[in-house]
Parts: structure tokens; sequence; C-alpha cells
């Protein structure tokens, strides 16, 4: 553990950060100390600059105290050069072009696929392979699960979709979200399947991060009842408008196996809030679900 940082003081950060690098055998705690409104001297250290603006006078002494000498708005000379990192970036983003003209003249059909996922482009074949699959479940008619009838769903479309990365927070034995022939991802093995733990949370931000990254289309899954646990990220993924699954399963409140905790009777309301959200529910039939991924897989921030 490394105690007693100061939070205001960039270097000792750093420092702190370097001697938790050093430590390999084990995590590093990071212990800062900081002081909420630190440079306000009638404010800080107090609520009054958590919940409300500092006006016009404190402002006014802020400045003076902490010897900020620029009006409001404007980025002093030295710290826009200081952080301006243009020319740098377009040498880098010449020299990663430049590579990958090279690498699509050896190897076209690869670059060209490349590109189509890293713009979230759905392949050329996929009208033709969506109806297919509508039109085969539809002919077969099962009454199988939902949970069940998005597994077949997976499983049709990932063909076609190698983009999927999917996953789910240790449900996966009862969310059905792996497929034939998916690899788990382990330390030091590549994989197309993550299995988070018991992290709702953590797997929503993880795929809004793969989300923003590109390239991946990722999905996960847990009960609906602990979408809850993931409230913030499902949120940010609504306001961010990503292309992202949430697969939730047990959406019923009459699966009461493992109790109330687990029995989902306020949870659907809040998730078809979420203004740019397409939410699919209780579907019984496979031939009430089967259009749900294909629609989830093309648009934008969803819920399966």
């Amino acid at each position: 553990m490394v105690a007693d940082v100061n939070g205001h003081n960039s270097e000792a950060v750093h420092a702190a950060i370097n001697a938790g690098k050093a430590v390999t055998d084990k995590p590093t705690l990071i212990c800062c100390k900081t002081i909420i409104g630190m440079g306000a001297p009638n404010k800080a250290d107090s609520h009054d600059v958590h919940g409300a603006a500092l006006g016009d006078a404190e402002v006014a002494a802020t400045r003076e105290h902490i010897g900020w000498k620029y009006p409001p708005f404007e980025i002093p000379e030295h710290v826009y050069k200081a952080w301006d990192a243009r020319t740098k970036g377009e040498g880098l983003e010449k020299l990663w072009s430049n590579k990958f003209a090279q690498y699509r003249a050896a190897f076209p059909k690869e670059a060209a696929e490349f590109e189509r996922r890293n713009k979230g482009e759905l392949p050329a074949n996929w009208s033709a392979h969506t109806a297919e699959i509508i039109a085969k479940t539809n002919e077969k008619a099962e009454t199988i699960s939902s949970r069940k009838a998005s597994q077949n769903a997976i499983n049709a479309l990932q063909p076609v979709l190698p983009e999927f990365l999917g996953g789910s927070a240790d449900l996966t034995g009862s969310n059905f979200t792996n497929w034939n022939g998916c690899k788990p991802v382990h330390a030091k093995s590549i994989g197309n399947y993550i299995s988070y733990g018991v992290r709702e949370f953590g797997m929503s931000a993880i795929m809004n991060g793969m989300s923003l990254h590109g390239g991946l289309l990722p999905f996960g899954g847990t009960f609906l009842m602990f979408s809850e646990y993931a409230r913030n990220a499902l949120r940010m993924a609504a306001l961010m408008k990503q292309r992202v699954i949430f697969v939730y399963t047990h959406d019923s409140i009459g699966l009461g196996e493992d109790g109330p905790t687990h029995q989902p009777s306020s949870r659907p309301q809040p998730c078809a809030t979420f203004l740019t959200w397409k939410y699919g529910g209780p579907a019984i039939q496979s031939n009430r679900l089967s259009p749900g991924w294909p629609l989830s897989s093309a648009k934008m921030a969803q819920a399966a």
C-alpha cells in the first residue's frame, strides 16, 4: 500500500503509481488525500462547493488565491501547447495508414473485412441470411424458453457476424449466451467469449468500452433483476448510443426458484425508459424472439 499521497500534487501521484508498478507479486492500493473545492479560499473543504456554484465573489477570490490571471474560457498559450499533440498524432496516423495500405495490397479480402467491422457495417449477405433464419424459425414454430430461442439465434447469426464477442456475468448456463464453437478468453489465449464473473456493472462497462473502440459487437447476459447493479453503465450505453446488446433472461416474476431477490417485478419499465434503447420484452415462442437478435445486431444501443 502507498499511503498518504497528496492527491493535488501530480508528481506525488505519478511517483505513487510508479511505486505500485514496481510491486509485481500482488496488487497495490494507492491512498490519496484530497480536499474538496481545493483553491476556493472561503469554501474549500465544505459542502458549499459540492451542491452549488461558487458564486461570482468566491470565483474572483479563487482566481486571486491560485494566481489565475486569465479571463473565463481562455486557454493560456503555454497550456494549449503542452496538450497539443496534433503534429505527433498526424505523423502516427500517416505511419499507420501507410502500413495498412501495404496490408490491403497484400490481403485485400482481410483488409475489407477489417474496415467493415470497424465501421460497424453489416455483411453484404446480411438481409438474405437473416430472412432465411426467420423463415426457418417460423416454419419450425417451436415453443421453447426465450433464452433457448436467443441461443438459437446467436448460433444462427455468428457465422456472418464474426465480430460477435459474447459473455455472461457468471450465468452462462442459465443465460445461454454461449454458442457452438465459441472460445473462452483466457490470459494466454485468444477467444470470443468472456466469463465476467459476478460483475454485472463491470461487464456492462467493459462492453461499452469495446463498442467505443470499434471492430467488435459485444453482448453479455445476466438475469434481468441484476441489471439493477449495472444501471450506470446501461445509461451510458444509451447516452452514447453504443452498439451493445444486453441479454437479460429470467424476466418473469413467475421464476421463483431463487426467491424474490431474483424476481424482476420492477425492472422492465426502467429498461424501457432509456430513450435510445430498443427493448425486447418477454417472448415465449422462438418465432417471436428470432427477429430480435438481427434487429439488435443492426441497431445502436439496444437490449435483446
